[in-house]
């Protein structure tokens, strides 16, 4: 599975706190790998039928969609409580 990320999910990423990011990157290997793995918690969002959001901890989420069959694109992450409005 080939990963992408917007311009603004690069910057939101390098804004988390350091031990956030590292949980984030082990959570895309995870994803890369198999993005059904029951570990990621995934969630399909309603009203979208090609967007996902996953957990990273129990606060923050990074959202995400199919380019293609093998390929997702990346483009939000950060504190659950903001991400779903």
């Amino acid at each position: 599975m080939k990963i992408f990320y917007t311009r603004q999910f690069a910057d939101m990423l390098g804004k988390l706190p350091q031990k956030t990011q590292t949980l984030f990157l082990k959570q895309q290997e995870i994803l890369k790998v198999d993005w059904r793995d029951p570990r990621l918690h995934l969630k399909q969002l309603k009203g979208k039928p090609i967007t996902f959001s996953f957990r990273i901890t129990r606060s923050y989420r990074a959202f995400f969609y199919f380019r293609a069959l093998d390929e997702i694109t990346l483009y939000y992450i950060g504190d659950r409580k903001d991400a779903y409005r």
